[in-house]
């Protein structure tokens, strides 16, 4: 059961708290990303962010009590007094080990849910305990690409000149690329130094996890480079699934004002640190999972029909370097024969 107070008391016959990851989590952390998503897709185009958020997130916090892990929430909802599901600090699981960071987005996308738009997501990542940053500014500046571009990126160079050099590694001219932006007034000035080098550009409103992951893989989803300021909780998720794809990632913290910058130098960061993706994600063994709420460039959305639901799900492993893309047809009433002997069972 979950625990959300006292600490993790780990089970008697469990190995030493310190055993290394030795199972494919991500396969289990699927079925969370699938239930949050088939619960939030019944809100789409309700205009209810709330409610659809909320159905994500109960979906999400039910099933990860389950998985075999001894995990605290890290990258989450938000503090426990203004978050009381899924909140930073959260344990989850059921005790066993491994310990681990957890990192959840229950809808990476409210918005396009809410209003019945493409490209909105549930995610959950998960790495070995203490290995993934916490910082409460709210936004960072970030840099994604793909495994063809890694190493060759800097954010201390103009954007042009990464432009230039992320062409050169791809083989390909700079007009060839295709960035993809937040649509935003802060990215203005970002936007016409993209435009000159003659890149194409993709403006999204909402989503840069389910951006960023297509950044880094260009092959499949023909984006090329995420650039521009978004959610730094967002980049933690972001940074596990590029390691996972072997891809690159770079960020810097934008606080907005006087008090995110001291929050951050209390933290011992600077406004001028460049953050790899190994310093978001630090683990040796990350899982990641997503699936499709509404129909997007890189999964499809879940679909409905009577006692039959599909879902379209990815699943990476670092250790192994494996990406499963998953489509799966789930039975509602067995589902629910399931969930019926669970709640029996833990009453």
């Amino acid at each position: 059961m979950v625990k959300t107070e006292e600490p993790f008391e780990l089970n008697e016959i469990s190995a030493d708290p310190g055993t290394p990851i030795d199972r494919n989590l991500a396969l289990e952390l699927v079925r969370v990303t699938e239930g949050a998503a088939m619960s939030a897709a019944r809100f789409m185009g309700r205009d209810d962010k709330i409610a659809a958020d909320r159905a994500a997130v109960e979906s999400m916090r039910r099933s990860l009590s389950h998985v075999d892990m001894a995990g605290v929430v890290k990258i989450g909802e938000g503090e426990k007094d203004k978050a009381p599901m899924l909140y930073i600090g959260e344990q989850i699981g059921n005790g066993n080990p491994p310990l681990v960071d957890v990192a959840v987005d229950p809808i990476d996308g409210t918005r396009l849910v809410a209003r019945g738009l493409p490209g909105g997501i549930a995610t959950v990542a998960l790495s070995e305990r203490d290995t993934l940053l916490k910082t409460h500014c709210a936004y960072m500046e970030k840099l994604v690409v793909g495994p063809r571009a890694r190493g060759v990126i800097d954010l201390r160079v103009s954007h042009t000149e990464n432009l230039h050099r992320i062409a050169a590694a791809e083989e390909r001219p700079v007009k060839d690329l295709t960035v993809v932006v937040l649509d935003r007034p802060r990215h203005e000035e970002l936007l016409r130094e993209i435009r000159a080098t003659g890149a194409r550009v993709k403006l999204i409103t909402d989503g840069d996890v389910a951006a960023g992951i297509m950044a880094a893989l260009p092959e499949r989803t023909g984006l090329d480079v995420l650039l521009g300021i978004g959610g730094a909780t967002e980049a933690v998720l972001t940074a596990c699934a590029v390691r996972c794809i072997q891809g690159d990632m770079q960020c810097r913290l934008w606080p907005r004002d006087d008090e995110e910058r001291d929050l951050i130098h209390k933290e011992g960061f600077s406004e001028e640190q460049i953050f790899q993706a190994e310093d978001l994600c630090g683990g040796e063994n990350i899982f990641f999972a997503a699936t499709g709420i509404t129909d997007g460039e890189m999964l499809g959305g879940v679909r409905f029909a009577g006692e039959t639901v599909e879902t379209h799900s990815v699943v990476m492993r670092s250790y192994t370097g494996t990406l499963r893309w998953i489509d799966a047809f789930h039975n509602l009433t067995q589902l629910r024969l399931r969930n019926e002997l669970s709640l029996r069972l833990d009453s």
